[in-house]
């Protein structure tokens, strides 16, 4: 093996350094095509270079590449129709185009065409290989989002929850673990992190599957109609009563009944809820006979209702009914990998719905920015905010102007563009941070990535620079 450890696709840990990420250089100026041949080599990718659109086409017939890097304007075939042809034979294949200033126009229509990014001549090695590592790690989370959109459409639904962390997957372990059960279960999270998704994985995969699922807001009903809307009336049993109503609990037998926010029941329906949940009698306004249901319950809030029993607006022994099963759901600023992959979901399945070809591509910078929002709403605010900018978009990209964040954000990108002409001064700080970062966690690599917001092996590269410096410096 080189003294250069390999590049991954899927960047997770050390040991997947061991597949190397293979990249294509296409370029007609034979200087700038084997600069950059050194460059990514040095960096320890696996390089293959053409010097025109048809080579880099008959390499390609040859083998797939993870990343292509080619020039826009070349004699004979262009860099678009490299671009388009590579995109429909290989969709995963990341496309890095290159363009001089007074052409960038030709690369936003690269980018619209499917280009990942692009760069403009001259440039420096390190922006080089930064755009081609956010390249190969979109690569990665692509693969990932369609090999989990095909469990969604296969034989083992998730019903849709699109993920990447660790946290949910662990959730996703609940579900299979639990679903098949008859027990309460008790979903806690944020507005908007997916409980509702969770209770639906929960009824598709049980043997209820086939019955109802009946889903009630609890927050959303009358105070003074709760019991009546769960458990039914009888004729006459209040002004407005004209004839029996069955409960959505009599709607639910055989099946699953979802109650959304049930921290928002009132002292008497959660008395009633406490019969129901101890022996499955349900009485309906107004009578006095009782009558058997088979009913699985499964409840949510984003209330702590430890705190509202402690405060007495909550009974205990109704928690403790409840919350046989508990799943906590982390709420998306805990989870920030599963952003791209959600922003990606959300944007094709938006495209579909407008009847368009394929999605708008999210520019680099408004991903980086989607990774950066604290998110209060989570998953339902990121959809929110991906419909909105789908739906204002003027020119086939998501970019950061397509995003509703304020006069802040553009002053920090444009802070950024002028810290970039002090490229070599922020390597430095970034050295020193990251080293900083890794004697606080005791070396851990593991932990240092996680709280720098990186892959392990986007760090563990960067731990390689920093030696081959010192050894030079030496």
């Amino acid at each position: 093996m080189s003294q250069n450890r390999s590049k991954s696709v899927v960047e997770e840990s050390p040991e997947d350094l061991a597949v190397e990420a293979s990249v294509l250089v296409v370029d007609d100026q034979a200087p700038i095509r084997e600069s950059m041949v050194i460059t990514f080599r040095r960096e320890g990718y696996a390089v293959a270079s053409a010097e025109s659109g048809h080579q880099a086409l008959e390499l390609l017939a040859q083998k797939p590449f993870d990343l292509i890097v080619t020039d826009l304007r070349m004699t004979g075939m262009s860099g678009i129709d490299v671009l388009k042809k590579t995109k429909e034979l290989f969709p995963d294949t990341e496309v890095v185009v290159m363009t001089a200033y007074g052409t960038i126009e030709g690369a936003v229509d690269a980018i619209k065409s499917g280009a990942y990014d692009y760069l403009t001549k001259p440039f420096q090695p390190e922006e080089l290989t930064l755009v081609a590592e956010r390249a190969l790690e979109r690569k990665g989370l692509t693969q990932r989002v369609r090999r989990l959109e095909k469990e969604v459409r296969g034989d083992h639904p998730f019903e849709g929850i699109i993920t990447a962390s660790p946290g949910m997957q662990g959730v996703l372990r609940m579900i299979e673990q639990v679903a098949r059960l008859d027990s309460t279960v008790l979903i806690t999270g944020e507005s908007g992190t997916g409980k509702e998704l969770v209770a639906r994985a929960l009824h598709a995969r049980s043997p209820r599957k086939d019955d109802p699922l009946v889903i009630v807001n609890c927050g959303a009903i009358p105070e003074n109609l709760q019991e009546s809307e769960l458990f039914g009336h009888t004729k006459g049993s209040f002004t407005g009563a004209h004839a029996d109503k069955p409960g959505l609990f009599d709607e639910a037998d055989g099946g699953t009944a979802f109650l959304d926010e049930v921290g928002e029941l009132t002292p008497m329906a959660q008395v009633k809820m406490l019969r129901f949940l101890q022996n499955g009698e349900a009485r309906r306004v107004g009578t006095t006979l009782s009558r058997l249901l088979d009913v699985r319950i499964i409840a949510a809030t984003n209330r702590d209702l430890e705190k509202s029993v402690e405060d007495g607006t909550f009974r205990e022994d109704l928690f403790y009914r409840l919350n046989v099963i508990p799943i906590q759901i982390p709420p998306l600023r805990d989870r920030q990998e599963d952003i791209p992959p959600l922003a990606q979901h959300f944007a094709r399945r938006i495209a579909d719905r407008m009847g368009m070809a394929q999605p708008p591509p999210i520019s680099p910078r408004a991903m980086d920015r989607l990774m950066k929002q604290p998110w209060r709403g989570n998953v339902r605010e990121l959809e929110n905010i991906i419909e909105r900018a789908a739906a204002l978009d003027r020119d086939g990209i998501l970019g950061m102007d397509d995003l509703p964040f304020g006069e802040t954000q553009r002053k920090e990108d444009k802070l950024i563009d002028k810290a970039r002409q002090s490229l070599l001064t922020l390597q430095q700080l970034e050295k020193e941070y990251i080293l900083e970062v890794l004697a606080e966690c005791n070396g851990s690599r593991k932990n240092t990535a996680r709280r720098l917001g990186i892959t392990t092996a986007t760090l563990w590269r960067k731990l390689k620079l920093y030696e081959r410096e010192n050894k030079s410096e030496g």
